[in-house]
């Protein structure tokens, strides 16, 4: 697909590297020229410097033959700009990022007028991030599939963990449990769960489950599964704001820690019934005064990386709730991993996920496309979820006897609104929702995880 992204910031780039490396054409527009030539060096895309607001700088990127622009400046009102000029000059479809809460509280009615494909705020798709994990402490990360009959969690066996020295093929029998094991993480090595594996301490595993049979997963293996009842965040940028928002409906406490007054007064007013503290989150006696060793969580969203995490390992030695640590850079990714934080957010990385979703989803071939799609590990495994829409190879053959590509799991079948966790006499049928669980990124459709 021929794709034009206006603005080379941190989304941008993100963005960039994601959908370049799933062999699109890629145009990059920037106003300045030395971030355009940095992800064209980097990514080995088309780098047009200008506004990308302007027709004429659009017609020099190729709108007339693009499939898809993309807007991430830093301006709400440019990126939206940018997609009007865009439908008008090259009938093409259009992706704004938009962060504004007024501005997102119109999404439908901007999507309606403008006739955007999508519009999408990175801090409130970490927010509900956040939301979810909160929900249920004991995962490190949750992602939902077939409208949200299915989960995929994933989390860290402790050092008495019961599952230390089982096999993954005892699992239905020690625990009575219809979940399937999808990934192991040890140190620097990811693996796709086979029957022989046998856990270790500190694994990183993820299963995949309905959210009952997780929960009864989870308490067998003595996790906690009831919602945090309070949290406490360090920062009050637009991350908490839509964090604060949707805990406080969910009946979880907040205290918002934030050295800005101006920005502390602006949350009060929002939001009354939170406590707003005004105070430097990176001083260890507000903490302490604040509660943080009888907090049932902590997230650190302060802007900068380097604090979040120094604030997340003293939390981690105060308290014994959940903790979520946003980091923006994931350059130092493998570093990150093992200083064994809790759970971690990455803004710019869940809206390319977002993004790569829909790219993938416009490619549809066969007729089983892209619903859903997440990076269970970056750059490594990926879980996709497809709709069946027509028949193919796959189709009425029980899986038993189908040969599929290697590194690769049929993790779920949804059929009928019943989730399926399939096994090998179990067969795809048009109409299904399948989860793909592999090592091989960018699969667009379901036939190719066929060897």
């Amino acid at each position: 697909m021929d794709i034009i992204i206006v603005g080379c910031g941190k989304v941008g780039q993100e963005i960039t590297s994601r959908l370049s490396g799933d062999g699109n054409n890629i145009t990059v527009i920037d106003i300045d020229e030395s971030k355009a030539h940095e992800a064209a060096e980097k990514y080995d895309v088309m780098a047009i410097i200008g506004n990308g607001a302007t027709h004429s700088v659009q017609q020099d990127a190729g709108i007339r033959s693009a499939h898809l622009l993309i807007a991430v400046t830093g301006s709400d009102e440019l990126n939206l700009l940018c997609c009007l000029i865009a439908r008008k000059a090259g009938n093409c479809h259009t992706i704004a990022r938009v962060r504004n809460p007024d501005y997102s509280l119109e999404a439908p009615y901007l999507k309606e007028e403008l006739g955007l494909a999508m519009v999408i705020n990175p801090e409130a798709a970490a927010a509900a991030e956040i939301a979810r994990l909160l929900r249920f402490p004991s995962a490190i990360k949750i992602d939902t599939f077939a409208k949200g009959r299915i989960e995929l969690m994933k989390f860290r066996l402790p050092e008495n963990s019961v599952l230390v020295g089982c096999k993954v093929k005892e699992l239905g029998t020690k625990l009575h449990c219809d979940v399937l094991v999808c990934t192991i993480e040890r140190e620097d090595e990811v693996y796709i769960a086979n029957g022989e594996f046998q856990f270790e301490e500190k694994d990183v595993i993820s299963i995949i489950a309905t959210p009952r049979n997780a929960n009864t997963f989870f308490k067998k293996i003595n996790y906690k599964t009831n919602q945090a009842r309070n949290a406490i965040i360090a920062g009050g940028g637009g991350i908490s704001y839509y964090l604060c928002e949707i805990l406080l409906k969910s009946g979880i406490d907040v205290k918002i820690i934030e050295k800005k007054l101006e920005r502390c007064e602006h949350l009060n007013q929002h939001f009354p019934k939170a406590d707003i503290v005004y105070g430097d989150a990176s001083d260890q006696e507000l903490l302490l005064q604040e509660g943080i060793e009888d907090a049932a969580s902590f997230v650190a969203l302060t802007n900068m990386d380097e604090e979040n995490i120094l604030l997340s390992l003293f939390a981690e030695s105060k308290m014994t709730g959940k903790i979520i640590t946003k980091i923006n850079r994931i350059e130092f990714d493998s570093v990150i991993r093992k200083l064994e934080l809790d759970s971690i957010i990455n803004p710019k990385s869940l809206t390319a996920e977002n993004i790569v979703r829909y790219v993938r989803a416009m490619k549809n071939t066969i007729g089983s496309n892209v619903e859903t799609l997440y990076g269970i590990i970056k750059d490594k495994v990926e879980a996709a979820e497809f709709i069946v829409r027509e028949p193919s190879k796959l189709v009425g053959k029980p899986l038993m006897e189908l040969k599929f590509k290697s590194n690769l799991l049929i993790a779920s079948i949804t059929r009928d609104g019943k989730a399926i966790i399939p096994r090998g006499h179990d067969t795809i049928q048009i109409g299904d929702s399948v989860v793909v669980v592999s090592t091989h990124l960018g699969l667009s459709d379901i036939t190719d995880i066929l060897a």
